[in-house]
């Protein structure tokens, strides 16, 4: 209580402040130092623009190679365990988490490769030979961004589109009320709700494990040496697998308790 009423008193110092530099300097006391200040502070201490020049081409030319790798395999078909008629749409629902995944995280690796490669070019001499490389690998990593554009997800786009999803949501909204009006319809509807939940759980969890496999085995290992070559530049981007364990988690729990929870009280009231 006592730090949230000196943070009231500093709000209003903040508006009554003289000046711009008393304003910014009230508003940084404010929000303290943290961990992404110190790091700033490390980084802009150092101004080579590459730390290893002699190693950097090279780390280049890794990178975009396991990129290739994991362009070509990351999205195939993976291995299902024994679900006997099941296994066809297993894979294929797998099969397309999986290949978001992977390509949001090729994506987002040569966005982030891009971006860092420009500025720290901009950074440089023009006669110096870190620009020569900077400029040479910045071309070609816009020229492979602009190829991998497209789709990260595996089907028709009209499928994702709006009027698609609402027609699908209404109907199964329609499919509810119809369900909910008996207590025999709301006991299946919750044995429905809870066993198509807890499939869509199992799809994104082992979706994330496969895609976090095939990434580490690719680009985790070559994206560390190039970010460690050019230096500075904080941590190489991750995927998006560990997101998908936890929807998986609170898919699992909305399952197993909260809509059974929520239609029996339904029932009762």
């Amino acid at each position: 209580m006592p730090d949230l009423i000196l943070d009231q008193f500093e709000a209003v110092r903040v508006l009554s402040a003289d000046t711009a530099e008393e304003r910014n300097a009230l508003l940084e006391r404010v929000a303290g130092k943290g961990r992404v200040e110190q790091d700033m502070v490390e980084q802009l201490s150092h101004h080579r623009v590459l730390v290893r020049p002699d190693r950097f081409e090279e780390a280049h030319g890794l990178l975009f190679r396991s990129l290739e790798v994991l362009h070509r395999n990351g999205t195939r078909g993976a291995a299902m365990p024994r679900l006997g008629p099941l296994v066809p749409v297993a894979r294929w629902l797998v099969q397309q988490v999986t290949r978001w995944v992977v390509r949001t995280h090729e994506r987002r690796i040569i966005d982030d490769v891009c971006n860092l490669y420009a500025l720290r070019e901009a950074a440089s001499d023009w006669s110096t030979r870190e620009h020569r490389m900077l400029r040479r690998c910045r071309i070609d990593a816009v020229r492979v961004r602009d190829e991998l554009a497209g789709n990260p997800l595996g089907v028709p786009a009209f499928l994702v589109g709006g009027a698609f999803l609402t027609t699908i949501v209404s109907t199964l909204q329609s499919l509810a009320g119809a369900a909910l009006s008996s207590t025999l319809g709301s006991a299946a509807f919750a044995v429905v709700l809870v066993a198509f939940l807890a499939a869509l759980s199992w799809v994104a969890l082992y979706s994330a494990g496969v895609a976090r496999h095939r990434i580490r085995l690719s680009t985790d290992t070559p994206a560390q040496a190039l970010w460690e070559t050019i230096g500075n530049a904080g941590d190489p981007p991750r995927d998006r697998s560990f997101d998908f364990a936890v929807y998986a988690i609170v898919l699992l729990v909305l399952s197993w308790v909260v809509i059974p929870l929520g239609i029996w009280l339904a029932i009762r009231a």
